[in-house]
């Protein structure tokens, strides 16, 4: 695929950012600009889009080197400069020059097209909630928010005499021998334990200032405010109380189905910790992959039967450098599809070590790819910024779909057949997950000024609403009460989870759609998602070719259908 990067027209082409004051003229250039025509008005919206584009961009940038190299101080120096020094200066700037385009006449004849009219919705919500004394709170908000990732990002064991990140260590758990699966984890919650009250302090810092940015912009905790901060315009608050409700009630008497089979092939009434993740038959782990390129090779040539489009995606991000798959040290944990609004190729970050775990998030992310890929072209920067549950249906789609090719990593059919079995079972078991980390955070904002043992007490509290009871966990209580410490999400994007969930509904309705029209299901797939942000989330929903929807009944209808898929393959394990 040929990229070219996009002509700047307001930015010279060799401008560089070091500090404010490099920015400043731009800003004061919008700001002082005459707009009393509807074409200076949209060439204003366009200087604006390309500004918003490349300072993001920057930032980016500085993002993905600090997490490929958490140790090395300078690139965190530059990201953090960029947080300090010159994002508390951009923000009340772009307060004025939202102000400035709101006070438009014309934005009443733009906002006659959908997609403007979402902008300047979500521009509107921006100004309600800006307040200058929560500039610097936001700041040290960010700068808090990047511990998380050097505190995780330096948890490694030692383990035959060889230092391994996490991610490597968490492989083991997937071992036949339960005495090595044992001894690995006790290994891995000895070391996590040594950071438990960090993480703690961390956590109260973050709970205790973004409380006080709620109460500064009128509302009365933080989940409110991040609500409208976060654009959820198409559901509520009661929404995701039902959608707890809804996965409490048809999905974990399902998995509790799942653990009540492998506990009995394991021969065993309970699990204990290090049992969860082993194959009740004693198998090895799946390996789809030895090398990072066998991950690559694979994933290209998947796509590719799949679509082609799909497959000159990832051939391009790795022919401009931008994928960054192997895990190893000093790298930040986990895995992320960055977009890069400029140049129009987002870039992957992965810790891959070659479990099958690796192969669904070089296949998630590439969906985040993808996404990216076809709004590249889109008029404006912020009809590209997606709302999550858009974003997460792009990836959660792309695993299903691509489960009929699977073939490249799995030749053998027991293996194949293994491979989708342990996916839709995996699908199953992590919704009440989601469940219960959105649910945490409701009663974590709802009650800012609770002690750890309340914390603690509320999260024994969910896992046993959102767990099956078959776990044993006598002897390791204090790390099953601090085990949402490994969810990235509550420390760096607050609220940002649920939408996983949400978008795993969606796409288990795009997959079964396929099932009739694989064809069809894949058009309507790639419509939805080059329409960007240009129209509301049910409507794009609608577009793919599914509902928006959350309810019991659709939750119902849904886990049968995943069920009765399960079932296709259950006697391929025996």
């Amino acid at each position: 695929m040929k990229i070219q990067k996009g002509i700047r027209v307001f930015l010279s082409d060799d401008f560089v950012l070091n500090n404010w004051a490099d920015i400043e003229p731009f800003y004061a250039d919008l700001f002082n600009r005459d707009l009393s025509t509807l074409s200076a008005f949209q060439k204003w919206l366009r200087d604006k889009s390309e500004l918003d584009a490349f300072l993001e961009e920057n930032l980016a940038w500085r993002y993905i080197k600090m997490t490929i190299n958490t140790s090395d101080s300078i690139l965190s120096e530059s990201y953090q400069h960029f947080i300090t020094e010159i994002q508390p200066k951009i923000l009340p700037f772009d307060n004025k020059l939202c102000n400035k385009m709101m006070d438009s006449v014309f934005v009443e004849e733009l906002s006659k097209t959908t997609s403007y009219k979402i902008l300047f919705r979500s521009i509107q919500t921006q100004l309600s909630l800006f307040r200058e004394q929560n500039i610097p709170i936001q700041t040290k908000i960010a700068e808090l928010s990047q511990q998380y990732g050097s505190i995780t990002g330096a948890q490694n064991i030692h383990y035959k005499n060889e230092e391994i990140t996490m991610q490597m260590a968490n492989s083991f758990l997937k071992n036949p021998n339960e005495l090595v699966r044992k001894n690995v984890y006790n290994l891995i919650t000895n070391r996590k334990k040594e950071d438990h009250n960090k993480l703690n302090d961390l956590f109260s810092s973050l709970i205790q200032k973004r409380h006080q940015l709620a109460l500064n912009a009128g509302y009365d905790n933080f989940r409110d405010y991040k609500f409208i901060s976060m654009g959820r315009f198409d559901y509520s608050k009661q929404d995701c109380f039902d959608f707890h409700d809804s996965i409490e009630k048809n999905i974990v008497p399902l998995v509790k189905e799942i653990q009540s089979k492998k506990l009995k092939a394991l021969n065993k009434s309970k699990f204990k910790p290090w049992d969860t993740s082993v194959d009740p038959l004693g198998r090895q782990p799946l390996k789809p992959f030895k090398e990072v390129e066998k991950l690559l090779k694979g994933t290209v040539e998947m796509f590719q039967k799949m679509d082609v489009y799909f497959s000159d995606c990832i051939s391009t991000m790795n022919e401009i450098g931008h994928l960054d798959l192997a895990s190893k040290k000093g790298k930040a944990p986990g895995g992320y599809n960055y977009p890069l609004y400029e140049i129009g190729v987002p870039f992957i970050f992965m810790n891959a070590v070659g479990t099958h775990r690796d192969l669904i998030t070089m296949i998630h992310e590439g969906g985040h790819a993808v996404h990216s890929f076809l709004t590249k072209d889109l008029e404006l920067t912020s009809f590209k910024e997606l709302p999550s549950e858009v974003a997460e249906l792009a990836s959660m789609s792309m695993e299903l779909l691509s489960m009929s090719e699977w073939q490249t990593f799995y030749p053998i059919t027991e293996d194949y057949n293994r491979a989708i079995k342990e996916h839709l079972e995996d699908i199953l078991k992590v919704l009440p997950w989601i469940a219960q980390i959105d649910c945490f955070q409701h009663w974590i904002y709802e009650n800012p000024n609770h002690s750890i043992h309340d914390r603690e007490t509320k999260w024994l509290d969910l896992s046993n609403r959102f767990g099956t009871g078959l776990v044993d966990w006598t002897g390791y209580e204090e790390t099953l009460k601090n085990s949402w410490q490994s969810q990235l999400h509550l420390f760096e994007v607050p609220f940002y989870y649920i939408e996983y969930g949400i978008a795993q509904l969606g796409a288990i309705g795009i997959w079964r759609n396929s099932k009739s029209n694989l064809k069809e299901a894949l058009t309507k797939y790639k419509h939805a998602l080059s329409l960007g942000y240009t129209l509301t989330i049910p409507e794009i929903y609608s577009s793919a070719g599914i509902r928006f929807d959350f309810t019991n009944d659709y939750v119902k209808e849904l886990a049968s259908f995943i069920w009765s898929e399960i079932e296709k393959y259950d006697g391929s394990s025996k």
